[in-house]
């Protein structure tokens, strides 16, 4: 049922309202395009004030012993963490016959693993002549470093298989003797010895042979990687666009900005629970909205006032005139958030009961906004809520208040028996909205209507409530002529309203 939920929100209400946050984000668009346009600044101003130093690259082709098709990268990644070490850079420090220390030159350079065996030299310096030289320094000592390794582990390879090879020699040597000694005869035994004897020989000659192939190999496979280690690039310095550079930036603080905004945007519209639109405000404050204006400044209107804003003004104000004029008490304008509309609304609607006799405005707003802003000769009178009292009967009066936070609560009743709510779109709190809901309700002060200041443009909720009848003020017309048939003062109003203070403040809690 339609009035089962608009009376009880908090009952069906999802986790998180999609709709009002995007209608609340898309509020705070000068929260996250300030955020967006800071973020393209400092990217601008990166790329400006950062520049990158004049660097140099050059590139070098490693040939490794033990490379295999099936290499993951690991001998390269073990030449990456070789160039990082101050063997390397001190030979190149040395080659330059620079006096800087090895610790301080690797942070100037890095490599990177190309492939398998191409590895990239990237290397800063105070200028792009001073980073090729570095550039180039560094990959000869990579390779004179690299190609010595290569040539001590084959030599010690070689090294190993000659000593294996001797050791088979010597015994070659005593096999030998032992079969020179053998005297022929026919003795079985001796003929197995002996035929034991020239089997191992031909094993020990083939083991030689083995072992100075082996050894041969390995020294032959050093100038192969000699001549494979190499600079396949020469180096070169790398040029820097700064337009390119600052676009880049630009860009990307544009973006970063932009989403980080959006972001706290909507984390805070979470936390804050502030409602936007005129559904969730009607239902929090208990009434109907009767109205939405675009906010007002103190200033007075000017030619750019678009004609919907001003048709919207006129109907507000004769709208309330009706209902002060009619009403069997004084009304009120309360505002939450927009002080200065409700100030205009206040002077439009003295305006409007100008011409049925005095008009006296009873000012509760904090500070002199209302005072200062009262016209000239023929204007309405404005009193302070301590002589409210002083007012005649027979003049016309209304009062503007505030409901927001600090509000005396009990200087209220004073303004007026029933209330409008100016109410700011995403200015009150849910829960604040509950409390002007609850504290009216012990007072007995009927909300009659709210006027919605600054609402989204895109809204297209419904902001009536079809259970409060006996309140608002489309049922008002009605409400008067049942007293007029009846000849008393209005009193189901307040019989009404009392039955309502439970509820209202059980909603509240």
């Amino acid at each position: 049922m339609t009035t089962g939920k608009t009376s009880e929100p908090s009952a069906a209400a999802p986790l998180l309202d999609l709709q009002a946050l995007v209608v609340a984000v898309r509020r705070r668009r000068r929260l996250w395009c300030t955020l967006a346009i800071l973020g393209l600044l400092a990217g601008a101003a990166t790329a400006v004030l950062l520049r990158p130093p004049p660097t140099a690259v050059t590139k070098v082709l490693v040939a490794h012993q033990e490379d295999q098709p099936n290499d993951t990268g690991t001998l390269i990644r073990t030449d990456v963490q070789l160039l990082g070490t101050t063997r390397i850079a001190g030979r190149a420090l040395q080659s330059l016959k620079s006096s800087e220390n090895p610790e301080d030159f690797l942070r100037d350079y890095r490599g990177t693993g190309l492939t398998n065996n191409v590895m990239q030299i990237d290397v800063t310096g105070d200028s792009d002549a001073e980073a090729v030289a570095r550039a180039k320094a560094l990959a000869d000592a990579f390779i004179a470093d690299h190609v010595e390794r290569m040539q001590e582990a084959a030599n010690a390879e070689a090294k190993a298989l000659l000593d294996q090879r001797d050791r088979m020699r010597d015994e070659l040597a005593q096999v030998n003797k032992a079969i020179g000694e053998r005297a022929p005869g026919n003795d079985p035994k001796a003929s197995a010895s002996t035929e034991t004897l020239y089997a191992r020989r031909a094993e020990l000659d083939s083991r030689i042979a083995d072992f100075d192939q082996r050894a041969a190999q390995a020294r032959t496979g050093t100038p192969r990687i000699v001549a494979g280690t190499q600079i396949v690039d020469a180096p070169r310095a790398v040029r820097h666009s700064l337009p390119k550079a600052a676009a880049t930036n630009t860009a990307i603080g544009l973006v970063l900005g932009l989403v980080l905004g959006l972001a706290l945007a909507a984390v805070s519209t979470v936390v804050a629970d502030r409602p936007v639109l005129r559904r969730d405000i009607a239902a929090n404050l208990g009434a109907s909205v009767i109205a939405e204006l675009r906010r007002t400044a103190l200033r007075s209107a000017g030619p750019w006032r678009r004609r919907r804003t001003r048709a919207a003004r006129e109907r507000l104000t004769a709208t309330l005139a009706r209902t002060v004029r009619t009403a069997a008490e004084p009304v009120s304008l309360l505002e939450l958030g927009c002080a200065r509309s409700t100030v205009v609304i206040a002077l439009d609607l003295a305006g409007a009961l100008a011409p049925d006799g005095p008009v006296v405005v009873v000012d509760g707003l904090p500070g002199r906004q209302l005072t200062d802003r009262r016209r000239g000769p023929g204007g309405p009178t404005v009193v302070s809520g301590k002589d409210a009292a002083d007012v005649s009967h027979e003049e016309q009066r209304f009062g503007v208040g505030s409901v927001a936070p600090g509000t005396t609560w009990t200087d209220l009743p004073y303004l007026g028996g029933q209330t409008v709510l100016v109410v700011r779109a995403g200015h009150g709190s849910a829960a604040w909205l509950h409390t002007v809901a609850r504290q009216l309700a012990d007072l007995r002060i009927p909300v009659i209507g709210v006027v919605l200041i600054d609402p989204d443009p895109r809204d297209r909720t419904d902001g009536t409530l079809w259970d409060g009848l006996h309140t608002a003020l489309r049922g008002h017309d009605e409400r008067l002529a049942r007293q007029h048939e009846a000849g008393r003062r209005r009193t189901e109003r307040l019989q009404m309203w009392a039955a309502r203070v439970p509820d209202s403040g059980q909603e509240a809690r």
